[in-house]
């Protein structure tokens, strides 16, 4: 067994799942407002001292991955991050992209920069106690949407990441997410999906990454938003490993779903049923963000006499996940 494959393998095992608390600061004090929190980068810290220091959260969550400025931030025991998150048997990731822009020729679409510099920045995150890496390509349903170019742009970026991750030390989270927004239906959401993942692992051949080296961590196949149709549990989880089944190899060791915006207790549903059909190849569980972390925030509100309440309402739902599993 590699490294990587080692590291990957502790990712996706024992009933476990990787939290994503990499949120920029733009989105995080957004989110710090929406509570009534002023978002400055001591309470953005706070936050996620909350989130880090849950009793037992090793129990549920097997990583979790850190934004920038986070990384390089301490605990009010002095300790950074990604040491305290060691000290309690988790591993630290780091979100290395800087964000979706738009697509040159397609201004509707959106490529995800970050590539510049990435060697360097990998090398330093590994210094300081990262083992594995997140990118995040958005993938859009409309009219005329996904074109060839913003998904080929988007895989090439993809592999690109991946393979200097790996080169350096990191295990890449291969993240290409297929959005919610619009009014397309499950069987668009499918078709799209699974053209976007059969790219994504023609690129990563191409290129030469290591398989058994990734966590792939794609959307689950749902109808937009905006569409009338509301499929069942069972759909969702039936449409979503069929997704998978025609594009995924079997080398890869896991695949942790994110939960794209849907309610929390809905993407665990959907998590759930997945268990339940045919074995697989690839262990099956979660990275969720929001879905882990908003009942988090909205409990604590920036009160510290809340303090407790939100750690409660973050491991709740972490154990509800490992429970699905």
């Amino acid at each position: 067994m590699s490294a990587l494959n080692k590291i990957a393998q502790t990712l996706v095992s024992d009933r476990r799942g990787i939290l994503a608390a990499d949120e920029s600061i733009g989105t995080m004090s957004a989110r710090l407002e929406s509570v009534g929190v002023e978002p400055t980068a001591e309470n953005r810290r706070v936050y996620r001292e909350l989130i880090v220091t849950t009793p037992r959260l090793s129990e549920s969550i097997s990583g979790v991955i850190l934004a920038d400025e986070t990384f390089y931030q301490k605990l009010n025991n002095g300790r950074t991050f990604p040491e305290h998150l060691e000290d309690i048997g988790i591993l630290a990731g780091i979100k290395v992209d800087t964000g979706a822009k738009p697509l040159a020729g397609a201004p509707d679409e959106k490529i995800t920069e970050g590539l510049d510099g990435l060697r360097e920045r990998v090398a330093e995150y590994v210094r300081l106690g990262a083992t594995f890496a997140k990118w995040r390509a958005v993938i859009t349903i409309g009219d005329g949407a996904p074109s060839d170019r913003a998904v080929r742009a988007n895989v090439h970026a993809l592999a690109r990441y991946a393979g200097l991750c790996q080169e350096g030390g990191l295990v890449p989270i291969v993240e290409p997410e297929v959005l919610m927004d619009g009014t397309h239906s499950l069987a668009r959401c499918q078709q799209v999906t699974t053209a976007v993942l059969k790219s994504v692992f023609e690129e990563l051949d191409l290129l030469g990454v290591q398989l058994d080296g990734i966590v792939l961590k794609p959307n689950m196949v749902v109808a937009g938003v905006g569409s009338a149709e509301r499929p069942a549990v069972d759909d969702v989880a039936r449409a979503t490993v069929e997704a998978l089944r025609e594009t995924v190899p079997a080398s890869v060791p896991g695949i942790a779903f994110l939960s794209g915006g849907q309610h929390p207790e809905v993407a665990t549903q959907h998590l759930g049923a997945m268990q339940k059909l045919d074995p697989l190849p690839w262990e099956l569980t979660y990275s969720f963000g929001r879905a882990l972390v908003g009942p988090a925030l909205e409990a604590w509100r920036g009160d510290e006499n809340k303090w407790a309440a939100g750690q409660e309402a973050l491991s709740g739902r972490a154990v509800a996940n490992a429970s699905a599993r």
